[in-house]
């Protein structure tokens, strides 16, 4: 299917869509105030030890201190396998990188100790309350490959799925490498079908990036950032280009020359395929990519055929719930809860992807008697989770119905990046209805004419608040009036929410 690349350029934010035959598929946005850190190497110090977990706190200078678990730690002659890694499908880079696989279980306190400086690289953004997530086994990516200066060997990627093409990267590699050549190597998806010269010159980039590193780690401070990944632009061409993409709009003149300069050096002939967006209307709107970002912030998705799906996303999951809504069908129940699960399905694919929606994830399909349905729907969201360039695994339908299945999350999620917790509801997702507010109000009175001596009480409430203490609660209010032997008077607040208020003494 063709791809394009939209990049849209502002002061203080980059961001670039993703289309799929002219569908938006995928959103990456980087703020200048928030830039991701993925990637990034730096030095830090141990903060505290933590044998219980097998983990560390280590402090980087950011405003939370990172994770290290044990698996993540360099030992002695501890290496990365770069054949494993690649046919676990993880070869976009130190974010795509598992933990360390170890003969035998190794106490953290051998490995670090508080106090100790270390050279680590993030693997995971800080998300909600959590720190970054951190790896000492350092992974460079280039354009077309992935060096692990502690890995060992050759790896192709999983997404190559031609053997007689792996093999002859395989060989490719093993002829530039030799086998005197420290660390392990990963060919990129973006590398089927390149000819040996521009391998050749990958490695001969990375190894350069390495010697930088290495030596600006030794000279570095603690909380001092060694190595940064390449900006937001730069990275979605890095990624994405060779994956069937046709043009790269950007609408930022200076942005598209520092961007054909890239691909000039690395891949000089994808650079007819940049083109700069001169028209009056902004890129975003032109390709209905704003109206979509929209859209995927709220909880309702709208199906083609009048089903829905609701998102809920929650820190320690997301759940996704299908409903058949205004769909009848046409012949009875079963095929219409059938077709609107595998309509579902598709959609849900997407939605994962634009919103970024990682960890565990459960959908609620439409229950489905016929065994035969259940099995359909479920390949068809696995085929439609296949472009997916995270990680998934999807679980088999379980007895009541639910599809379980995980998403290697490794930045925020779309909600979390755009968005903040109401001030209203504290993020809650509701807020205490009218009448709720008018009872707390009266027992407030009660407590407040109990404890203090007033000619009169005054409350102030929101503008619904007050409406209805007049109206539905005037009984109420005139009976507690004469229990507490003082008068009771009103204010509306035009600032105040409809929860809250305030009793006064007058």
């Amino acid at each position: 299917m063709s791809a394009e690349i939209l990049i849209n350029i502002a002061p203080r934010e980059t961001r670039a869509a993703l289309l799929e035959g002219g569908v938006l598929q995928e959103v990456f946005v980087e703020r200048a105030s928030r830039r991701g850190l993925v990637g990034n190497v730096y030095k830090g110090r141990i903060t505290r030890v933590l044998p219980g977990m097998q983990a560390a706190f280590v402090e980087l200078g950011l405003a939370r201190t990172a994770f290290l678990h044990v698996n993540d730690i360099v030992s002695e002659g501890a290496q990365f396998d770069a054949q494993h890694v690649a046919a676990a499908g993880t070869s976009g880079g130190p974010s795509g990188l598992p933990s360390a696989v170890r003969d035998e279980v190794v106490d953290i306190r051998r490995l670090v100790n508080q106090g100790d400086d270390i050279v680590v690289q993030v693997v995971k953004d800080p998300m909600g309350a959590k720190g970054a997530r951190l790896t000492t086994f350092i992974s460079l990516p280039s354009r077309y490959l992935v060096f692990m200066p502690r890995g060992r060997g050759i790896g192709i990627s999983a997404k190559i799925e031609d053997e007689a093409e792996r093999q002859r990267l395989r060989d490719t590699m093993q002829q530039i490498v030799g086998d005197t050549h420290p660390g392990g190597y990963i060919v990129r998806t973006a590398a089927e079908g390149i000819d040996e010269k521009l391998l050749a010159n990958d490695l001969e980039y990375l190894e350069r990036l390495w010697r930088h590193v290495r030596e600006r780690s030794l000279r570095a401070a603690v909380g001092e950032l060694v190595h940064e990944d390449l900006p937001l632009a730069l990275r979605v061409l890095r990624d994405e280009l060779g994956r069937g993409v046709e043009r790269v709009l950007v609408d930022d003149e200076p942005e598209l020359a520092r961007l054909q300069q890239f691909v000039r050096d690395f891949t000089p002939a994808h650079a007819p395929r940049l083109e700069w967006h001169a028209g009056p209307r902004p890129i975003f709107d032109l390709h209905g990519v704003e109206e979509e970002i929209n859209r995927a912030l709220e909880r309702k998705v709208s199906l083609k055929s009048g089903g829905y799906l609701v998102i809920d996303q929650t820190e320690s999951m997301t759940t996704i719930d299908v409903n058949t809504g205004g769909f009848v069908g046409h012949r009875n129940l079963e095929d219409t809860i059938f077709r609107t699960n595998l309509e579902a399905a598709v959609a849900i694919a997407r939605q994962l992807r634009l919103r970024n929606l990682g960890g565990i994830i459960i959908i609620d399909f439409i229950d489905m008697v016929d065994e035969a349905h259940r099995e359909q729907v479920l390949a068809a969201l696995r085929q439609s989770l296949a472009g997916d360039h995270a990680q998934t695994q999807v679980a088999p339908i379980s007895p009541l119905g639910l599809v379980e299945m995980t998403r290697k999350r490794t930045r925020e999620s779309l909600e979390h990046l755009l968005c903040e917790n109401c001030p209203t509801c504290e993020g809650r997702g509701s807020i205490r209805s009218v009448e709720t507010v008018c009872q707390d109000i009266f027992r407030e009175i009660l407590r407040q004419a109990r404890q203090f001596d007033s000619r009169e009480l005054l409350v102030l409430a929101h503008q619904d608040v007050v409406e209805c203490l007049l109206g539905d609660e005037s009984p109420v209010l005139a009976e507690l009036e004469s229990d507490i032997g003082r008068p009771i008077r009103l204010q509306a607040e035009a600032l105040y929410e409809v929860d809250r208020y305030d009793v006064v003494l007058a």
